[in-house]
């Protein structure tokens, strides 16, 4: 008789290599399955630059359990529905997957559990995309930690996690059962094809992710707490979409970098973003409005001016501002931006602009390829200044000076406008403000070549400043 299978559920946890589900699941014969539930995220559905980066990283993990002998099962629809019915079909007595965090994702999983305890199965949830698990980290008053510092020390105060644990170099794999679908049945590739240059920017999957992170922990790692801010240079790790679809788990980041030297200088500082990403987390499992009301109900009330042009024109990278025009220009050719530049336009969108802050987080949830519900919606409150770990609203980010400082010789606008590519560095973050010949002679024509600011940077920060004042006095 055949010893039926375990089924191993892959949701977020896309690799094969410190993966506790799959190591629990493997210990007899598996059969791995990755439902595209796109009903049950509602609104926080995958968006379309995601969406390209889940299929080759699909492709990519399916060659790899099909090379160790456990092919994918593909499905699309009600995972809810779907689990528990393959569960009774294949007679697998166990369901392993990878925690989530997201308020859906918890629900449904509550939902799996029920349907298969009701039949005499179980889920076993399993940590893994995380360092430790939000309900096991309080502060000294047994209550959650809503501010990162204390936090971050309360993390490295543990010292290291365990060790991370290899991928298994064979899996006793089962023929999967019909009505499994295609990669290409689950249409995740956007069309038309706005994410043409992604692939030269990204190559998703595990084997690439462990690439990148060595990488940048060999040539760029050491000087990451000054690189990072320098958007015309490759100063940054960029593995947080490798993080995001569990590519790489924040356990294997940890202990490279302590083979890398350990927490001093850039690495110290790369860590410590690592521990940003980690008590975002912490903040969605005990915070779930995290993604649509701000932590400090103050700001509930706070006056808005939603504007469709304005905020069209941020989208597009038409606000006459460079760095941000570059920023968002940059955002939709590769999925990406720069994380300076991210708050720089962020600040100008809810500050300047004064648009929502959520109609900015629904725009990075579509067009970034390290879309992260607990990670974006925690970054934007920080910019808006409701978050519980907030910068003040009245710490305004000036594009100009941004972009002096941090892109000086220009190389990031260029790169990304270049019909403002022939202004001298002096003007090219100031374009309004140079003098007619010098507009000329770069072929820059105000108006038509290149826009004129949406909104005058002194006006738009006396703006915002009345704003908070009236929020404060209608308290």
């Amino acid at each position: 008789m055949t010893e039926a299978p375990t089924l191993l559920w892959l949701r977020q946890d896309l690799r094969l290599a410190d993966n506790p589900a799959l190591h629990a699941a493997a210990e007899g014969p598996v059969l791995p399955v990755f439902v595209l539930d796109e009903a049950a995220a509602g609104r926080w559905a995958t968006g379309g630059a995601g969406r390209w980066w889940l299929h080759h990283s699909l492709a990519a993990l399916g060659a790899a359990l099909a090379e160790r002998g456990a092919p994918l099962l593909l499905l699309h629809g009600d995972a809810g529905r779907l689990i528990p019915e393959l569960a009774a079909r294949t007679g697998a007595a166990a369901v392993h997957a990878g925690r989530l965090h997201t308020p859906w994702a918890r629900q449904r999983d509550a939902r799996v559990a029920e349907a298969l305890r009701r039949e005499g199965r179980a889920l076993h949830l399993h940590d893994g995309a995380l360092l430790m698990e939000p309900e096991r980290l309080r502060n000294g008053q047994g209550r959650p930690y809503a501010i990162y510092s204390p936090f971050a020390r309360a993390v490295m105060a543990l010292g290291d996690p365990p060790p991370a644990v290899p991928a298994p170099p064979r899996l006793q794999g089962v023929r999967p059962p019909p009505g499994g679908l295609a990669l290409a049945d689950l249409a995740l590739l956007p069309r038309p094809d706005w994410a043409a240059e992604f692939a030269a920017y990204w190559t998703p999957g595990e084997a690439p992710a462990q690439a990148r992170l060595h990488a940048f922990l060999q040539d760029t790692a050491g000087d990451y707490d000054t690189g990072r801010d320098i958007p015309g240079e490759d100063g940054t790790a960029r593995l947080s979409p490798h993080l995001h679809w569990g590519e790489l788990s924040p356990r294997q980041v940890w202990h490279a970098v302590m083979q890398h030297g350990g927490q001093q200088g850039g690495r110290g500082t790369f860590l410590r973003e690592i521990l940003w990403r980690e008590f975002s987390h912490h903040l969605l499992w005990h915070r779930p409005e995290l993604p649509e009301q701000p932590l400090r109900r103050e700001y509930a009330g706070f006056p808005y001016q939603p504007d469709r042009a304005l905020l069209r024109a941020w989208q597009q990278g038409r606000t006459g501002y460079p760095i941000v025009d570059a920023g968002m220009r940059q955002l939709w050719r590769h999925g990406w931006m720069h994380n300076r530049v991210r708050m720089v336009a962020a600040s100008l969108l809810v500050k300047h602009l004064l648009q929502p802050w959520w109609e900015g987080a629904a725009w990075f949830w579509d067009t970034l390829v390290d879309a992260d519900l607990a990670n974006n919606s925690a970054n934007w409150q920080w910019v808006a200044g409701c978050g519980t770990d907030a910068t003040p609203y009245f710490r305004i980010f000036n594009p100009v000076l941004q972009g002096r400082k941090f892109d000086s010789t220009g190389a990031y606008v260029r790169a990304f406008v270049p019909e403002l590519a022939g202004l001298p560095d002096r003007w090219l973050h100031e374009p309004w403000s140079a003098p007619p010949e010098v507009l000329r002679g770069a072929g820059v024509v105000l108006g038509r070549t290149y826009p004129a600011p949406v909104m005058d940077p002194q006006a738009g920060r006396a703006r915002a400043l009345a704003a908070l004042q009236g929020m404060k006095a209608a308290e």
